[in-house]
C-alpha cells in the first residue's frame, strides 16, 4: 500500500482526536499521505543509501550520497565500488570506518543473494529484519527502513527514529490513558503512515 485513501485519513484524524485533538488538525492540515516513488528499483543501492544516512540530517545524507555516487561512477553502479580497495575513497566522501565497513559488507551480502529483493519481499516485516539485521552494520532501524521506504509495508513503527519518537510523544505527553504504545497501536494496521505524519510534522523525516 503506497497511499492513504480519504477514508483512511478520516480514520486517522478520528484516532488522533481519542488522544490529542493537536494531532488531529496536524493531520488534517497535512491530507492524506503516502509513499514517494522510489528514486532506484535497485535494492542493494536502496540499502547503501539509507545506511550512509543513518544518524544524519537529511541535507547531509544527501550530500554525501551524492559524493559517494560521483566516485563510484567509474563502476556505474555505487555498490560494486564498495570494496576494500576503495576504503580510502569512501572515507573521503564523508562515511565513518563503520559506515564504509557495512558498505562493503552489503556488497558481500548481494554476492552471496543474501539481498535477493523477490525473497526478502515474501518475508512478513519481522523476519526480514531479522535477516538485514544479520548483515554487518544494519540495525533494527536501517532494516525499517528498507521495509516501508523500498517495499512500502503499511504497518512499520520505527520507534528507533528519534524524530518520530520524540514528536510522538508530545502529543502523548499529557494522556494517563494511552502511552506510546497504545496511542500508536490506534492506527495499526497502517503506522508507517503515522510515523510519515511524524516526519511532516517534525519537518526532519529520512532521505529517502
Amino acid at each position: 500500500m503506497r497511499q492513504l485513501t480519504p477514508e483512511l485519513h478520516a480514520t486517522f484524524k478520528t484516532a488522533a482526536k481519542r488522544f490529542s485533538p493537536t494531532l488531529a488538525r496536524e493531520i488534517s492540515a497535512i491530507g492524506p499521505i503516502g509513499y514517494q516513488r522510489r528514486t532506484s528499483t535497485d535494492l542493494g543501492v536502496h540499502l547503501a543509501r539509507i545506511v550512509v544516512g543513518q544518524q544524519l540530517s537529511t541535507l547531509a545524507a544527501r550530500s554525501i550520497w551524492a559524493r559517494v555516487e560521483t566516485a563510484g561512477s567509474a563502476k556505474g553502479r555505487v555498490l560494486d565500488f564498495c570494496t576494500e580497495q576503495n576504503h580510502e575513497t569512501l572515507r573521503a566522501c564523508g562515511l565513518s570506518n563503520n559506515k564504509v565497513k557495512a558498505l562493503i559488507g552489503l556488497r558481500a551480502a548481494e554476492a552471496d543473494g543474501a539481498l535477493d529483493e523477490r525473497k526478502l519481499k515474501r518475508l512478513n516485516p519481522f523476519e526480514r529484519s531479522q535477516a538485514l539485521t544479520a548483515l554487518w552494520g544494519i540495525g533494527a532501524w536501517t532494516a525499517d527502513m528498507v521495509s516501508m521506504f523500498y517495499f512500502h509495508e503499511p504497518d512499520i513503527w520505527p520507534l528507533g527514529d528519534l524524530s518520530v519518537r520524540k514528536t510522538f510523544e508530545r502529543f502523548v505527553a499529557t494522556q494517563e490513558r494511552y502511552d506510546l504504545e497504545a496511542a500508536a497501536n490506534l492506527f495499526a494496521p497502517y503506522r508507517s503512515f503515522l510515523a510519515i505524519y511524524m516526519w511532516r510534522i517534525a519537518n526532519n523525516g529520512p532521505d529517502e
